[in-house]
This record gives C-alpha cells, sequence and structure tokens, in this order.
C-alpha cells in the first residue's frame, strides 16, 4: 500500500516568500513610474512630505499665519477675514497636521503589513508540518493495516 497524497505547494508561496511584503517603493514605482523621470518625482514629492510633514512645520505655518492675523482683523471687512481664517490659517496649518497624522496612519498600515505578512510565513510552515504529521501517521496506518491484512 502507498501513501496517496503527495505535498505540492503553491507557486504563489515561493514567488511571496521572494518578493516579501509590499513596500513604499514598489508603490512609488506603480503611481510615478519606474523610470528616471517617475523615481525623481517620487523623491521630490516624498522629500517635500517628509519636510511638511512635522509638526514643526505645523508651528512654523501657525506663526506665519498670526503674523498676517492683526491686518486681517483691522480690516474690519468679513471677506477678508474668512479668507485668512480658511487660507492662511486653516489650510497653512492643517496641512502639515494632516501628513503627520497620515504619517503615522502609513507607519501602523506597514507594521501591519508586516505582521501579516510574517504570520502567513508561520502559518505556511504550520501547515508543512501539518502534512509532515499527516504522512507519517498515514505511514503507521499502512504498516497497521498491512499487519491486519496478513493475519
Amino acid at each position: 500500500m502507498s501513501t496517496i497524497f503527495t505535498y505540492v505547494p503553491h507557486p504563489r508561496v515561493e514567488e511571496r516568500l521572494k518578493k516579501g511584503p509590499p513596500k513604499v517603493a514598489q508603490a512609488a514605482a506603480k503611481v510615478h513610474g519606474s523610470g528616471t523621470i517617475g523615481q525623481i518625482n517620487a523623491k521630490v514629492g516624498l522629500k517635500i512630505t517628509l519636510i511638511v510633514g512635522t509638526m514643526w512645520c505645523a508651528y512654523i505655518f501657525t506663526i506665519v499665519a498670526l503674523l498676517s492675523a492683526p491686518s486681517a482683523f483691522t480690516s474690519h471687512n468679513l471677506t477678508i477675514i474668512i479668507a485668512w481664517i480658511s487660507s492662511n490659517f486653516l489650510q497653512l496649518v492643517l496641512l502639515p497636521v494632516i501628513i503627520v497624522g497620515q504619517n503615522i496612519q502609513a507607519k501602523a498600515a506597514d507594521d501591519r503589513s508586516q505582521a501579516t505578512f510574517e504570520d502567513a510565513v508561520a502559518i505556511l510552515e504550520e501547515a508543512k508540518q501539518i502534512q509532515a504529521h499527516l504522512a507519517a501517521q498515514d505511514a503507521s496506518i499502512e504498516r497497521i493495516l498491512a499487519g491486519v491484512s496478513t493475519t
């Protein structure tokens, strides 16, 4: 009697192990292209985002916005005051604060992606151990059956 089951790994397993989890550089290439101009655009965009997306930048933008506040409010013109609040203050100050929050969320997403990848690799290894265990059980059952059928 021979074992009926033969384990054949799915091709995606080896491919995924070689690639690893998705990375920012891969996403940038998909968005901007993998050519020289795409790489430059991605680097410039990332650098600006890293600079603007800090609380220090938010503090600087707050000071810049507040410097223009007296002239807006002393104009007593409601349109100018609303324009200052919406354009100078809210947009200028909230932009870096929102980027900071997005950076934190992106880091958490990257950490989840890495953990999911590592969990999937661990589950694959567990499944391989289960297959080995089942193969050993099959061999034992075959020996038992061989002993039963000869008596």
